[in-house]
């Protein structure tokens, strides 16, 4: 886990910094080939230099997003809406966390993709990684 990330949880409130451990815990244990670093100032993990799931501090709580969860088909994620195939949850208790659940979508993030790493390229035109 990349120290960035350590140091952002521990900026946060004492029951956000336990949510935001569990979940760098659970991604770092569970996302095979996943490399972490700070980006857009919150943790996110990567395959192969595409964004795959991060977390971030917002009013309702932390926010576990997955740039492609829109298509896990999983009803615990809710999707936000847009052009983009994100779909994310918050917490703001380690007990909210239903480890086996996010396992789950750990292994979905890895087999389903969409391509933001070039969507800047493709000017804003996302692509499904195969």
């Amino acid at each position: 886990m990349h120290p960035e990330t350590l140091t952002y949880n521990g900026n946060q409130q004492p029951q956000h910094k336990e949510v935001c451990d569990l979940l760098a815990r659970e991604i770092d244990t569970h996302l095979c080939g996943g490399e972490n670093k700070l980006w857009h100032s919150h943790p996110v993990w990567f395959l192969g230099g595409n964004p795959i799931v991060g977390y971030s501090k917002q009013k309702p709580g932390i926010r576990l997003m997955f740039w492609s969860g829109a298509d896990f088909a999983e009803a615990g994620l809710s999707l936000i809406g847009g052009k983009f195939r994100d779909a994310s949850v918050f917490y703001n208790r380690v007990e909210e966390i239903n480890t086996t659940e996010l396992q789950r979508w750990l292994k979905k993030a890895q087999e389903i993709q969409w391509d933001y790493k070039n969507l800047v390229r493709r000017k804003g035109r996302l692509e499904r990684l195969k």
